[in-house]
């Protein structure tokens, strides 16, 4: 596939997937493409601590004018965070004229660490969670969580990923040479109009279905190539989108060997043709980039489109030339370790269709002054969560969880990890711990990760004590 067609299939499919209106700018006319760029890193293994803040951004995509937009520390995302488990001293700040938040996505922290609706930061102010981390080495992330915001906010800019490192991924044969072995890679579609402007302007059924753009970014830059070395690359993928679900592929069928998933490595690798990464999922791959051609990573095998151009660079050195045998530890098994069951349904109702409510958890919309349930701490609790009309990606705060059965079947590979989200087009059976206390003042959150869901009301909380 050569970079015409390449950003051609992206376009056609985008359309006619429902992404939005089509746009013939110029930058699908580029032959020359930017070179994809990595964020930012903070390395807060040194020192403990962590400053960020929340600020009034102005970028421009596909050549188009500049639009306002939002980051931490940058006009558009925010930087990688590298930690280490120990004691992380953090400083959030806020210089928008809106609350925010910094929701450490896929951590175990206790209530009041967590970053969701109950810890707001308000304009002009700073939030300084003294936090411990600890948990198993991990691709996570973080974003904004304003309940009835959320959506814009993260839309505009507020998300970025966190590196939770042991240091011993040299041992493990595994990349670990930023921005050269191993890439961060957010994927966010975004709708941009015929000018090149991103726009958020949700329809009736944007928030029926979730906001699907018709333009892809990759750590927010459109139409750029990520140069590889010729040897062995991890790609650690974030879906940043606010409800669009992605099923990976590359374009010369070579496989995606999946290391990691939401909360950390697998035992082994296990090598896909197609991966399906959900909003808020995250996963490891591994790509063998060896050879004379790299490929595209595309989405959608039925309706195939473009995301991400690849391109070797002799230049850049291939520090691992073979796949490794073993990566993690074993897999703790939570079978018969369950002391509850409880039901969670992910309801849409028609109340939706007039332009109203009707996004609700077990037949309640959110409430923030209602806790829902009220769990043991140091609990395994089996949850069997049943989505209505559309497949929802669901989010636990606080914990990590082993999924059991999707639709009464094995769970597929993806899935056979430590998850924090997981999507269910049906029936999904997990077994969750929660090891860490929060009280109704700092309760915790689980709901649809579908933003615009999440913001309408398919949300609920619960206390750990």
């Amino acid at each position: 596939m050569n970079r015409r067609d390449f950003l051609t299939s992206a376009a056609r499919a985008f359309v006619v997937a429902g992404g939005g209106s089509a746009w013939a700018g110029s930058v699908f006319a580029a032959e020359t493409p930017p070179r994809l760029l990595m964020p930012p890193l903070i390395d807060t293994r040194a020192s403990g601590k962590l400053a960020m803040t929340a600020e009034v951004g102005s970028s421009s995509f596909l050549g188009g004018p500049a639009v306002p937009t939002a980051g931490y520390n940058q006009s558009y995302l925010g930087p990688t965070v590298i930690m280490q488990n120990g004691p992380l001293a953090a400083e959030i700040g806020n210089t928008l004229d809106e609350p925010v938040s910094i929701h450490w996505h896929g951590m175990k922290v206790k209530g009041d660490h967590d970053g969701g609706p109950h810890q707001p930061v308000l304009p002009g102010k700073i939030w300084k969670p003294d936090m411990q981390v600890n948990q198993d080495p991990s691709t996570i992330w973080y974003h904004s969580h304003i309940h009835g915001r959320t959506a814009q906010q993260v839309y505009n800019g507020l998300a970025g990923v966190i590196h939770v490192t042991d240091g011993r991924d040299d041992d493990r044969g595994l990349p670990s040479a930023y921005g050269i072995d191993d890439l961060t890679l957010v994927l966010q579609d975004r709708s941009f109009d015929r000018n090149g402007r991103m726009i958020y302007e949700p329809s009736m059924m944007d928030r029926m279905h979730g906001f699907h753009g018709n333009r892809m970014l990759i750590n927010g830059q459109s139409g750029a190539v990520a140069a590889v070395p010729n040897g062995i690359v991890r790609l650690r993928l974030l879906n940043g989108s606010n409800a669009r679900i992605y099923n990976l592929f590359f374009s010369d069928g070579r496989p995606l060997h999946l290391a990691a998933t939401d909360g950390g490595y697998l035992p082994q690798l296990v090598a896909l043709d197609v991966l399906q990464l959900a909003p808020g999922e995250r996963a490891e791959i591994l790509v063998d980039f060896s050879g004379a051609n790299a490929p595209v990573l595309m989405s959608d095998p039925n309706q195939a489109y473009g995301v991400l151009e690849f391109a070797l660079d002799e230049t850049l050195s291939a520090r691992i030339t073979s796949l490794p045998d073993k990566i993690g530890s074993p897999l703790e098994e939570l079978v018969g370790l369950d002391t509850q069951t409880r039901m969670i349904s992910l309801d849409m109702g028609m109340g939706m269709m007039m332009g109203g409510g009707g996004f609700a958890i077990n037949g309640q919309p959110f409430d923030m002054d209602r806790i829902d349930l009220k769990v043991a701490l140091g609990s395994v609790e089996r949850w069997i969560i049943r989505s209505s009309m559309v497949a929802h990606p669901f989010h636990i705060h606080g914990v990590q969880f082993r999924v059991l059965s999707e639709d009464r079947l094995p769970p597929r590979p993806e899935n056979t990890g430590w998850k924090d989200t997981v999507l269910v087009p049906g029936e999904t059976e997990i077994l969750a711990r929660f090891e860490h206390p929060a009280d109704k003042e700092n309760a915790f959150m689980f709901h649809c990760h579908i933003l615009e869901h999440e913001d309408a009301g398919m949300m609920g909380q619960f206390t750990v004590s």
